[in-house]
């Protein structure tokens, strides 16, 4: 098939059963198309219309986002996972301020260069926000493209994803370039899914290698195996006699990174003596909780809470920027961490 006909074919499908609806479509500066972007990579578009709306309402434009706190931007990513996302958005939002007197570049080199902004993110901007002609391989187009032409190998190899790429570029269009973009993303979300594509209706099914040999389910090639470890870690949750918990800040790297959580205790042995030499603290009975089983991409983590209540020594603790006594209600408006937000959720639940 001609790269003519087979964007001819997808903008046919587009113009018809292509989403125009959603929230970033409707004013696609580059800030939006930006924004959404990050927002969307490891995330479906139902759980991210909901966070991109109140992102923006906060942040109406890149130097509102740049002039608030790492803190606050975490706080409003609460539950949206990847939080490097997050820190590497506030970043960048800086340095177009710093650097570009904030208005986004429109060059796909630059774009590249800013923090957590790659090949396929910034050639999404390019096309989407400045209609110019760029390529993306986001999750959906790698799994167009593999089906389309059945090519074999995990696309991260990087051999792989050079051909997906090369591939990518040639089929672009001469015109409309945006919804181009839109329609490989669309295919890929409505029709060319993960599991139980919905081949019938394609409307490059006719070429398509994977569904003449009934065989999408095929491509792409899986990641190869590997065994994933399980950590653990032990909480420290500490409630004072006043009604508040005590959080610490965690540091911008590793997972987590900036997000408010429990104090972590190295064991379970011993954990009143470490309690009252290492966090000062002294109080009621300390109860274990049942573990909770919180799964990364890379590893799985048990965590094991353990919760002393009616400290009386809250206020040995120095009120630093790094660990502090909260409210339930308040802690609730800081990042965090999916389970401790939800640790923290069904505290308020126990009163």
């Amino acid at each position: 098939m001609t790269k003519t006909l087979f964007s001819q074919q997808l903008l046919d499908w587009f113009d018809q059963y292509g989403r125009t609806n959603l929230p970033w479509q409707q004013q696609p500066t580059p800030y939006h198309v930006w924004l959404s972007e990050i927002m969307l990579q490891q995330t479906q578009v139902t759980t991210v219309i909901d966070y991109y709306q109140r992102f923006i309402q906060y942040y109406p434009t890149i130097e509102d986002l740049a002039k608030a706190s790492q803190g606050d931007v975490l706080a409003l990513w609460t539950g949206l996972g990847y939080y490097a996302r997050a820190r590497n958005l506030h970043k960048t939002a800086i340095v177009i301020v710093e650097q570009y007197q904030g208005m986004m570049p429109a060059d796909l080199d630059q774009l590249i260069a800013l923090p957590g902004i790659g090949r396929s993110t910034a050639g999404a901007i390019m096309a989407l926000a400045h209609h110019q002609n760029f390529a993306i391989l986001d999750g959906n187009v790698k799994r167009i493209l593999t089906r389309y032409y059945a090519i074999s190998g995990w696309p991260g190899k990087k051999e792989v994803e050079n051909k997906l790429w090369q591939l990518a570029e040639q089929l672009l269009p001469n015109d409309r370039i945006a919804d181009y973009i839109q329609a490989q993303m669309d295919l890929g979300a409505t029709l060319c899914t993960r599991s139980k594509p919905d081949c019938k209706n394609c409307p490059l099914k006719v070429d398509c290698q994977a569904y003449q040999y009934d065989i999408p389910q095929n491509y792409p090639t899986s990641k190869p195996k590997k065994n994933i470890p399980t950590r653990q870690i032990h909480w420290l949750i500490a409630q004072s006699l006043s009604g508040k918990v005590l959080l610490e800040q965690r540091p911008n790297s590793g997972i987590w990174g900036g997000l408010w959580s429990f104090p972590e205790l190295n064991s379970s042995d011993n954990i009143a003596f470490e309690c009252q030499n290492n966090f000062k603290l002294s109080g009621g009975e300390i109860t274990a909780k049942p573990h909770i089983r919180h799964v990364f991409t890379h590893f799985k983590l048990d965590i094991h809470p353990h919760i002393m209540s009616d400290v009386t020594m809250e206020d040995q603790i120095a009120e630093n920027k790094n660990r502090t006594w909260y409210k339930i209600r308040d802690a609730l408006q800081l990042g965090l961490p999916a389970p401790v937000k939800s640790f923290l959720q069904s505290l308020q639940k126990q009163g």
